[in-house]
């Protein structure tokens, strides 16, 4: 997911009156696993799966920019020759900005939503939830802080990222983090005989 989310966030989707960058999704299924993961396996466990998550994200990086700068195929079709730069060649300030977020939204929906579940909160759908809703709009101060601070205005693409994220957290994120949970359950039980 750490992958996809860089190719998806190529793409602006409309929600309502909110334009977002795609790769918002596969960073909420991200959110929602981690909260299942650290609830039935440990923090420890959630916090390493987080750290693990960076060697892709940073491979997939090192990998799009050196096909980038590869020589076309004198064959290769035309439409493709100037689409796939445009869509995987990222500039060094969102390709950092990815990694500095996602490190530290991860770790951070982690560590909330540990410390909720310690402290007697009494459904981690509640507790997923509202770990989402920080870290997700932490993510968002980050990644477009970095990622377009002196290059353009930030106020309002943060804050509709921000509401976005908020949104769907709320929405989306205790629904996936029971579906894991389930599914989790289900893969862990041992088998009839």
């Amino acid at each position: 997911m750490t992958c996809i989310a860089g190719v998806l966030g190529a793409k602006q989707v409309a929600l309502g009156p909110l334009a977002v960058e795609a790769g918002i999704f596969p960073f909420l299924l991200l959110v929602a696993l981690s909260s299942a993961t650290a609830q039935l396996y440990s923090r420890a466990v959630a916090d390493r799966l987080v750290l693990i998550g960076l060697a892709p994200l940073i491979t997939s990086i090192l990998l799009a920019w050196t096909v980038i700068q590869l020589p076309n195929d004198p064959g290769m079709y035309e439409p493709a020759k100037a689409a796939f730069p445009i869509v995987l060649g990222q500039s060094w300030r969102l390709m950092l900005a990815g990694i500095i977020a996602y490190g530290i939204s991860m770790t951070l929906n982690v560590y909330i939503f540990s410390r909720l579940m310690k402290n007697g909160a009494r459904y981690s759908l509640v507790a997923g939830g509202a770990a989402a809703l920080i870290s997700q709009v932490v993510d968002t101060l980050v990644f477009i802080t970095i990622a377009f601070y002196g290059v353009r205005p930030i106020g309002t693409l943060i804050a509709g990222q921000a509401l976005a994220k908020v949104v769907l957290s709320i929405v989306l994120v205790p629904a996936l983090i029971a579906f894991f949970l389930w599914a989790a359950r289900r893969m862990d039980a041992p088998a009839s005989a």
